[in-house]
């Protein structure tokens, strides 16, 4: 609560004033007599005592009309944050060689469980890595096949996304392993210029639909800023219909950066499923050849992380690299308070006058 008027209460000083006038304009006697002194034995009735209440309700009458002058209002804050962020997809191997094991933290986790946690943190915010609240952010896993597992969504509705992230799970049958990095390219970048395209008619219906002054510019409702795609793989291509260079042509020509990581690369520790459950050695099959020329024809970089902390500090380059310009606009709403004391100043002041011209009234 506020006044937007404070200098108005000054004329609080009338509520003292009008008592002293009154008290004047009583204290002079009507009548004159030789003597009181039976007049006072009569002693004072209880109408006369409380008849002072009559100048009670002439102060309250202006106190409450001075603060009704003064326009006490009621706000609340308002926050407009950011309609400009990055479209960004998150392409991520799945692939029966994620099983391979990599240090995280302390711990021997599978590559794809330390994926998931990193990932984790580059969207939400967490272990040294910002997040991004304002970017429009999908998902799409591939071993065989490439799938979307989540279109591009904002804000609040990252829960979903990360809930579906951490659910995904390496593949559990041969005919459904392998890596198929062209179509996860292909798919990922459709995804992106599919919500470009969506963002853009939804702008368009909203600017439509807004009655503007002459010379005022509609603002949109989001802005895609730029469209990049995370690539995380542990393999080479072997599998799927499109080839990754071509693929990578494609997301150039829509404006795409690639940003492509290599998860492990040297020798690694994978744990067969057998009744024994021991460790044995894996080779590294990462084809980073591959993954740099697609990095460098769309204009994103490529590198690779042996462990955890390495990946973390690759998504932290990727947060750089791709800042989220943010918004940031305050307004006010008020609503105004000055009619209840109004009101109440006109109630108090016709009882003062209904009392004074009967119970309170006084002749002469």
């Amino acid at each position: 609560m506020e006044l937007y008027s404070p200098w108005v209460l000054i004329l609080l000083v009338l509520a003292p004033l009008t008592v002293y006038l009154m008290i004047r304009r009583g204290g002079r006697a009507r009548l004159r007599f030789s003597s009181l002194r039976d007049a006072r034995r009569v002693g004072t009735s209880l109408r006369i005592k409380l008849r002072p209440l009559l100048v009670v309700a002439r102060m309250l009458c202006i106190a409450l009309l001075v603060v009704a002058l003064a326009r006490p209002r009621q706000g609340s804050k308002f926050h407009e944050v950011s309609t400009k962020g990055v479209a960004l997809e998150l392409v991520v191997d799945r692939s029966g060689s994620m099983k391979a094991q990599m240090g995280f933290e302390g711990r021997q986790l599978t590559r794809l469980e330390v994926v998931k946690k990193v990932l984790n943190d580059f969207v939400k915010g967490g272990n040294g890595l910002d997040g991004r609240p304002n970017d429009l952010t999908g998902l799409v896993t591939f071993a065989r096949y490439a799938d979307t597992i989540c279109p591009p969504v904002q804000g609040q509705t990252h829960d979903a996304l990360l809930e579906l992230l951490k659910q995904t799970q390496i593949v559990t049958t041969q005919n459904e392993d392998g890596t198929s990095i062209g179509d996860a390219i292909a798919l990922g970048a459709a995804r992106l210029k599919t919500i470009e395209q969506e963002i853009t008619q939804r702008n368009n219906r909203l600017k439509a639909s807004m009655e503007l002054e002459e010379g005022q510019e509609a603002k949109s409702e989001y802005e895609i800023q730029s469209k990049a795609m995370v690539l995380l793989t542990d393999g080479r291509n072997n599998a799927g219909d499109y080839d990754p260079m071509e693929a990578a042509e494609l997301a150039k020509k829509w404006g795409i950066k690639i940003y492509t990581i290599g998860i492990g690369g040297g020798e690694a520790l994978m744990r067969r499923q057998d009744m024994f459950g021991f460790l044995m050695s894996s080779g590294s099959d990462l084809d980073e050849g591959l993954l740099k020329a697609v990095a460098e024809t769309t204009g994103g970089f490529y590198s690779r992380a042996d462990d955890g902390e390495a990946l973390r500090e690759i998504c932290d380059r990727i947060d750089q690299e791709e800042k989220t310009e943010i918004e940031s606009v305050e307004y006010s709403r008020y609503e105004e308070k000055f009619s209840p004391l109004a009101l109440a100043a006109l109630v108090v002041l016709a009882l003062e006058i209904v009392l004074s011209c009967t119970i309170f009234r006084k002749i002469p």
